[in-house]
C-alpha cells in the first residue's frame, strides 16, 4: 500500500488532474518561448562612438536653449517629402541665423536624399544607401558648396553595425589631402569599448587619440574616456524611477589642478510637462521647462543664472518653439 497523501501515477489521476497539470506544462511553454524571455548570447547593436555616453548627455543639454529665441517647424507632404525649418536670435548679439532642410526616402531602396541651405549660403547634398550592399552597411555620400566663396567639400561615411560590434569609417576630403577618420565600439553583456582616431595625411599625422570604456543596463550607464592622452572625462547617468532622471559629470585635463563637474536632472511633471535643472562647479544653475500645448506644439522655456554674481546681471534666458505637422 502507498504511505497517505502519495500523489497517484499520472495514469490513475482523474480527468481534472490531467487537464490542471497540462494546462501548467502549456503555460510554462508558453512563458519559455516568448522572445523577451529566450536565453540567447545575442545582444542588441552598441552605439556608435559619438553616443557613447548619450543618455547623460541628454540631460545636460536637451531642454535648455540659454540666449536664444528659437524657431523650429516640421512638416511631411503627401508625396513622403519631409521639410524641417529652423531659425534662431541670438539675444546677445541679435545675430538671426536659419537654415531649411528637405528629406526624401525611398524604404524599398534603402535611399535617403537629403538637400540642406542655411543662412551662410552654404547648400549641402547628402545621399545614404542603407542596408542594400549589405545588412547592417550604411553609406553616405555627403557635399558642401558655397557659392559666394566658391569653397568645396566633400566626405564619403561608412558604417557597419552587428550584434557586438559598431565600426565607422569617414574619408574627408580636402585639395591638400584627405582626412581620415575611424572608430570602432565592441559590447558584452552591457560591457562597451570603443577608440576613436583621425588621420591627416597631407601631414601624415595623427590629429585624434580617443578611447572609451563604459556600462550599460536598462536603468544605469557609466562612461569613462580620455582624449589625446591629455583629456580624462566620465559620466554616470540613472533612471531612478519612471519620472526622474538624474546624469553626473566629470572632466579633467592633465597638467591643471581643477576638475571639471556637472549634476543634472530632469524631472517628468505629468505626459505633456517636464522641468530639468543642472549646476556645475563654476556655480552656473541652469532651468529648463518643456510643455508639450497640443499635439505638435511644444513650448521650452529655460534659463541661466551666474550663482557667484546674481545682482551683477548677465543671466541669460531663452525661448523654444517646435512646430510638427
Amino acid at each position: 500500500m502507498g504511505k497517505k497523501g502519495a500523489a497517484a501515477p499520472a495514469a490513475l489521476q482523474g480527468p481534472a488532474a490531467l487537464k490542471g497539470r497540462s494546462s501548467l506544462q502549456f503555460s510554462l511553454l508558453h512563458f519559455a518561448l516568448q522572445p523577451s524571455n529566450l536565453l540567447t548570447d545575442r545582444m542588441a547593436v552598441p552605439p556608435c562612438y559619438a553616443d557613447l555616453g548619450k543618455s547623460a548627455k541628454d540631460i545636460f543639454n536637451k531642454g535648455y536653449g540659454f540666449g536664444l529665441v528659437k524657431l523650429d517647424v516640421k512638416t511631411k507632404s503627401a508625396s513622403g517629402v519631409e521639410f524641417k525649418t529652423s531659425g534662431s536670435s541670438n539675444t546677445d548679439t541679435s545675430k538671426v541665423v536659419g537654415s531649411l532642410e528637405t528629406k526624401y526616402k525611398r524604404s524599398e531602396y534603402g535611399l535617403t536624399f537629403t538637400e540642406k541651405w542655411n543662412t551662410d549660403n552654404t547648400l549641402g547634398t547628402e545621399i545614404t544607401i542603407e542596408d542594400q550592399i549589405a545588412k547592417g552597411l550604411k553609406l553616405t555620400f555627403d557635399t558642401t558648396f558655397s557659392p559666394n566663396t566658391g569653397k568645396k567639400s566633400g566626405k564619403v561615411k561608412t558604417a557597419y553595425k552587428r550584434e557586438y560590434v559598431n565600426l565607422g569609417c569617414d574619408v574627408d576630403f580636402d585639395f591638400a589631402g584627405p582626412t581620415i577618420h575611424g572608430a570602432a565600439v565592441v559590447g558584452y553583456e552591457g560591457w562597451l569599448a570603443g577608440y576613436q582616431m583621425s588621420f591627416d595625411t597631407a601631414k601624415s599625422k595623427m590629429t585624434q587619440n580617443n578611447f572609451a570604456v563604459g556600462y550599460k543596463t536598462g536603468d544605469f550607464q557609466l562612461h569613462t574616456n580620455v582624449n589625446d592622452g591629455s583629456e580624462f572625462g566620465g559620466s554616470i547617468y540613472q533612471k531612478v524611477s519612471d519620472k526622474l532622471e538624474t546624469a553626473v559629470n566629470l572632466a579633467w585635463t592633465a597638467g591643471s589642478n581643477s576638475t571639471r563637474f556637472g549634476i543634472a536632472a530632469k524631472y517628468q511633471l505629468d505626459k505633456d510637462a517636464s522641468i530639468s535643472a543642472k549646476v556645475n562647479n563654476t556655480s552656473l544653475v541652469g532651468v529648463g521647462y518643456t510643455q508639450t500645448l497640443r499635439p505638435g506644439v511644444k513650448l521650452t522655456l529655460s534659463a541661466l543664472v551666474d550663482g557667484k554674481s546674481i545682482n551683477a546681471g548677465g543671466h541669460k534666458l531663452g525661448l523654444g518653439l517646435e512646430l510638427e505637422a
